[in-house]
């Protein structure tokens, strides 16, 4: 069985992708960048203010699936560029104190609406 997370504490889809789905014990959360759910604009900062940002939508959208970031089992960290490696990882870190989960994190070219990062998780429900 499969079912879709939506809430309003994360922003919405800007495409046709569910927010998350839960599968089999599993919560697939899709990749998330810096918008503000209250307003659906991005939020124009540095990664680090970008990183705190899609950490707090990721957990939005986790705890909607009767998840949360302590259940996270598997990221993987977009970034537009990798000389922002040291910022964001001082966020995340901030997130995954204990425990951090599994993670890849790469550069890219580019990013949903020009953003500086996005981070996608897998977590238990």
């Amino acid at each position: 069985m499969r079912e879709v997370v939506s809430t309003k504490d994360a922003p919405q889809a800007i495409g046709p992708y569910s927010q998350a789905i839960k599968a089999n014990g599993f919560v697939f959360v899709s990749g998330q960048v810096a918008i503000d759910p209250s307003t659906q604009q991005v939020i124009t900062a540095d990664v680090v203010a970008q990183t705190d940002r899609v950490l707090r939508n990721l957990s939005g959208i986790l705890e909607a699936a009767g998840s949360g970031l302590g259940k996270v089992v598997r990221s993987t960290v977009f970034l537009k560029s990798m000389n922002d490696f040291a910022a964001m990882n001082q966020v995340y870190g901030k997130y995954f104190s204990s425990a951090p989960p599994a993670r890849s994190t790469v550069e890219v070219a580019r990013l949903p609406k020009d953003v500086l990062v996005e981070i996608d998780v897998i977590a238990l429900e």
